[in-house]
């Protein structure tokens, strides 16, 4: 039976004294042992279908704003009205899931996603789509991911437990990933094509949200909170104070804010890099987001076997510190090829960070406020939308590859000012390894 710290230690460490840490448990039954849990697959075949068509959706709204406008404004602007959404929603999406049925969250906002696409696809088709209708489908899609997000993690965790917290935010991952090598190649042929186009690539990603929709009604409700009689607002006050209240995890979540705020806005700016920049057709905006899956899924499969080790928070630092550096190499490409290999790198750190930096605030964080941590993770995404807008204007003035650059020094600096402030990967090693032999 795993032991804890004594009380205080954990408080000091920025752990609850109840809970475990990655490095307390192993996760059992190799790289896929979370599916062997009937329900957990339930939920993450949900979840593959609906990641098709949300990776769809991600490059055919980038074409289109493209297409609509050719500005690199523009396709900041339906980023950021994503984002502005996200930021919103996200903390609501929280509390939700702490207080509501989790399966009811999950399956509204799955619905709502599909409406958005089928709205998206019909437009197109009809011959009456503006770029208004662009962003709001993109609050639509924001706002539910706000819900979606928090509400599927936090079910993830309930169905496998913490002892396979990791494995399960890995798999997740995988299957998100997984679904990058081929969904963005899918949309931007099926764009190309002309009896398809965006309007029949959008109908596409609309029946595959309808897949996961049937899906994901078949998930178990799972556990409800007692109602606590307080305002949403203040239960989502008591969430921030509970995370200002414990250091290590402020400095996780604010460090995790910043690095995918700015790293991961190299997604906003595929199609003006590729079109615009190296002059080359939408076709290869896919190949180009695909070769960010491969590296992602070659990462994935190691790291669901070891994503609850004693050493997550190092290979999690490492994975920022090369999130930042394969995103300077992405600006600095001299061709596609060589960008094609750069952002392989850049999907392989970023689906280590990810998926250790979630497991890792999850273990910190007690039952009782897992929805509205994740939540605040999620946040980062909120961020990442905000960012594109001011970015993309950027860009106009001074150039996109300056401001890819610049995207990368600012991860790599997040991602070393987390290591200091946590006195280098020794003391973080040292931390781990101390509550492990209490």
């Amino acid at each position: 039976m795993p032991q804890t710290a004594p009380a205080g230690q954990n408080e000091e460490l920025g752990l609850p004294d109840s809970e475990e840490t990655p490095s307390q448990t192993s996760t059992s039954g190799g790289a896929f042992a979370s599916l062997r849990n009937p329900d957990y697959r339930i939920l993450w075949w949900g979840g593959l279908f609906s990641f098709i068509s949300v990776q769809m959706q991600f490059l055919l709204r980038g074409i289109l704003a493209w297409e609509l406008t050719e500005r690199e404004g523009a396709l900041g602007l339906t980023y950021l009205v994503f984002g502005l959404s996200m930021l919103v929603s996200t903390p609501l999406g929280g509390v939700a899931t702490d207080r509501f049925s989790k399966r009811t969250i999950i399956v509204l906002a799955q619905g709502a996603i599909m409406v958005a696409a089928a709205g998206m696809g019909l437009a197109v088709l009809t011959g009456i789509v503006e770029f208004w209708m662009l962003l709001v489908a993109a609050v639509i899609q924001g706002t539910a991911f706000g819900f979606f997000g928090p509400a599927r993690t936090a079910m993830s965790a309930e169905l496998v437990g913490k002892e396979n917290l990791g494995n399960a935010i890995a798999l997740s991952l995988l299957s998100m990933n997984g679904t990058r090598i081929f969904a963005p190649s899918l949309a931007g042929v099926l764009a190309g094509v002309a009896f398809v186009g965006i309007g029949g690539a959008y109908v596409v990603a609309a029946v595959a949200s309808l897949v996961s929709f049937v899906y994901l009604l078949r998930v178990p409700a799972g556990r409800k909170a007692e109602p606590s009689g307080r305002a949403p607002l203040a239960e989502l006050v008591d969430g921030v104070r509970y995370v200002m209240q414990r250091p290590k995890l402020r400095r996780l979540m604010l460090s995790s804010f910043i690095i995918v705020m700015f790293g991961f806005n190299y997604v906003a700016f595929y199609a003006a890099m590729i079109e615009g920049v190296f002059g080359l057709g939408e076709e290869w905006v896919g190949f180009v987001s695909s070769a960010s899956a491969i590296g992602a899924v070659i990462a994935s499969i190691p790291l669901a076997s070891r994503a609850d080790s004693p050493k997550a928070k190092t290979a999690m630092s490492i994975g920022g510190l090369c999130f930042g550096l394969g995103v300077i190499a992405f600006g600095n490409a001299p061709t596609v090829i060589e960008a094609m290999f750069a952002i392989a790198f850049v999907g392989a750190a970023t689906t280590t960070y990810q998926t250790l930096s979630n497991t890792i605030a999850l273990a910190m964080a007690e039952d009782a406020f897992q929805g509205r941590i994740q939540s605040l993770m999620q946040l980062s995404f909120a961020g990442f939308g905000l960012a594109a807008a001011p970015l993309g204007l950027l860009a106009e003035q001074i150039g996109l590859r300056n401001v890819i650059t610049i995207m990368g020094v600012i991860t790599v600096a997040a991602a070393v000012a987390y290591v200091v402030a946590e006195g280098g990967f020794r003391s973080m090693n040292a931390d781990l390894v101390q509550i492990d032999k209490v």
